[in-house]
């Protein structure tokens, strides 16, 4: 386990947070393969629903976009496709997802990207009053107000989350 306090080198997403002057904490984990929020909320003693998780993801066009999504919750593609005006939207592949965003498939943070996408946050996690999203790097969280992601990114709320419970899984 690495020191709570341990300095992360920059990412290309804590500079642009820095050069918007966004307040931030870092939150270091050891990242685990398959491991996605639970096992970082876990380690990070972090309640998942607050641990926001970056999907790249592409519409019929594979033009790609970037959803937002609580970490215990999935994304109803339906819902989201009729929402954002597309016939279709689905996952990008890994290797497709980090060609857009510059990011490694379980470091990918909305910030920093090499490609400039449209962002969808589910629109819950804008009442929450911080996140934990990933700052660039597989193992590596930052905590941020939920806000940032509108006011940076142009985030525009959707209403597409799936909850295990819905899922038949609570």
């Amino acid at each position: 386990m690495r020191k709570k306090n341990a300095h992360v080198s920059e990412t290309p997403a804590t500079q642009m947070l820095r050069q918007h002057q966004v307040a931030f904490t870092e939150h270091p984990y050891d990242y685990v393969e398959h491991g996605g929020t639970a096992e970082s909320a876990r380690q990070l003693g972090l309640d998942e629903h607050t641990v926001v998780k970056t999907l790249v993801m592409q519409d019929q066009d594979a033009k790609p976009l970037i959803v937002l999504m609580h970490g215990d919750c999935k994304v109803s593609t339906k819902s989201l496709a009729r929402q954002i005006g597309a016939k279709s939207v689905e996952p990008c592949k890994p290797e497709v997802a980090s060609r857009h965003s510059g990011y490694l498939v379980g470091g990918t943070s909305p910030f920093g990207t090499r490609k400039a996408m449209p962002v969808f946050i589910e629109e819950s996690i804008l009442q929450l009053p911080r996140i934990a999203i990933n700052g660039g790097r597989r193992g590596f969280l930052v905590q941020i107000d939920p806000q940032v992601c509108v006011q940076l990114l142009g985030a525009l709320p959707v209403q597409c989350a799936l909850s295990d419970e819905v899922l038949g899984r609570g």
